[in-house]
């Protein structure tokens, strides 16, 4: 089988963007990317997005980005997965190098949330869950993700200060990348003092709203030679696993496992033929903290029910053990839901390379590990990603 490399990265900051729209985010982040590979042309586009339908009244974005990227007549394609329609999307490009079908694949990560007034986006958010089973009681998806989180507290005996760690090492790390949304960092207490949004979720405990656009270059080794790019500049995907779980949580064996990640996890793990202790940093979907700690335990970094110890104990931090969201994480670079699997890849693709900037760069990272998580773990992603 073919291998397939990153070539080429870009983004644009993570914020909100009220004079630009998702068209213009999508082809800034997108020329970024092939203006790092050095070429001027692609086979076909990807985009991962959640909700531009609802968000902006706009789909067909395949057609929408590539047509203002003046792409030519190459096939185009949304990709959506929920939160996860990122991640989804960088395998769904990969794939296509892999098997041959094309050799130089663009994939573009884009959302524009902050058009809509708040309690209209919070609707859109909730469309990952189930629409007949969840909300059409009310749930709220904040709601469902702290009925996860106090459970979670109360079955393992972790508190809220315990999970807020997670909240103060993505602000520590987001507070020194310039494409974060957030670049400042904050102290224990000042995530406790925040208010509540869904007991015992408070506003420090989620990722905000916001707009953004990540794009990455993806061929292979071969093309790549034959482009001139240079190989400390390459970066192999080298796994890729994603499945789903039941879309609402009442029909989950375990609430507090997610098979989701932990089934696609070790899909990846087999395909690059690694185990979680080859890998130098994780960059999981904190989209709330508590989801931070079931992932690291799906990913088999920590037990079950032993996740959060790690955040309590420092482990999570740069220079630790098991680094996690080396640029701030969705909590603080932010979390354009749509996009966040492709900012994952391409912060991914800066630390490999050494790029990560000052005081945010992993030592010596050899692997990187991304999760992206749809729903409250319906539909989960996890990408390997290997220094050449």
């Amino acid at each position: 089988m073919r291998k397939a490399v990153i070539i080429g990265a870009g983004m644009v900051p993570v914020g909100e963007h009220w004079r630009k729209p998702l068209r213009d985010m999508a082809v800034e982040a997108l020329l970024n990317a092939m203006d790092d590979a050095g070429i001027d042309k692609v086979d076909s586009l990807y985009v991962g997005n959640m909700a531009s339908g609802s968000f902006i009244e706009q789909e067909n974005l395949g057609a929408l980005i590539a047509d203002w990227a003046g792409l030519g007549h190459i096939p185009a394609v949304k990709i959506e997965a929920a939160c996860a329609s990122g991640g989804a999307a960088v395998q769904e490009g990969a794939k296509a190098v892999l098997s041959g079908l094309e050799d130089v694949v663009a994939v573009v990560g884009v959302e524009k949330m902050t058009d809509a007034w708040a309690t209209d986006a919070t609707r859109y958010l909730g469309y990952a869950a189930d629409a007949d089973w969840e909300l059409f009681h009310g749930a709220s998806f904040v709601a469902l993700n702290a009925l996860i989180m106090r459970l979670y507290m109360k079955t393992y005996g972790y508190t809220e200060e315990d999970l807020a760690h997670f909240s103060v090492n993505a602000h520590a790390n987001g507070a020194k990348n310039p494409y974060a949304m957030f670049k400042r960092a904050v102290k224990l207490e000042t995530v406790l003092k925040s208010p509540y949004v869904a007991d015992p979720i408070k506003l420090f405990d989620a990722a905000p709203m916001c707009d953004g656009s990540a794009a990455v270059i993806i061929t292979t080794p071969e093309k790549a030679e034959e482009l001139g790019v240079p190989k400390e500049k390459w970066v192999e995907i080298a796994g890729m696993g994603r499945a789903i779980d039941t879309i609402n949580l009442a029909n989950r064996e375990d609430f507090l496992t997610l098979t989701a990640a932990k089934i696609a996890a070790e899909r990846a793990y087999k395909m690059a033929g690694v185990t979680p202790k080859d890998i130098d940093f994780f960059e999981v979907h904190d989209a709330f903290t508590v989801m931070a700690a079931l992932s690291l335990e799906a990913l088999g970094v920590a037990e079950k029910g032993k996740g959060a110890m790690l955040a309590k104990e420092g482990q999570i931090a740069i220079d630790a053990d098991y680094p996690i969201q080396t640029m701030g994480g969705l909590k603080a670079r932010g979390h354009p839901v749509g996009a966040t699997g492709v900012y994952q890849t391409v912060e991914a693709v800066l630390q490999l390379r050494g790029e990560a900037p000052e005081g945010i760069q992993v030592p010596d990272a050899e692997m990187g590990l991304t999760q992206n998580i749809g729903g409250t773990g319906s539909n989960i992603t996890v990408n390997l990603f290997r220094r050449v």
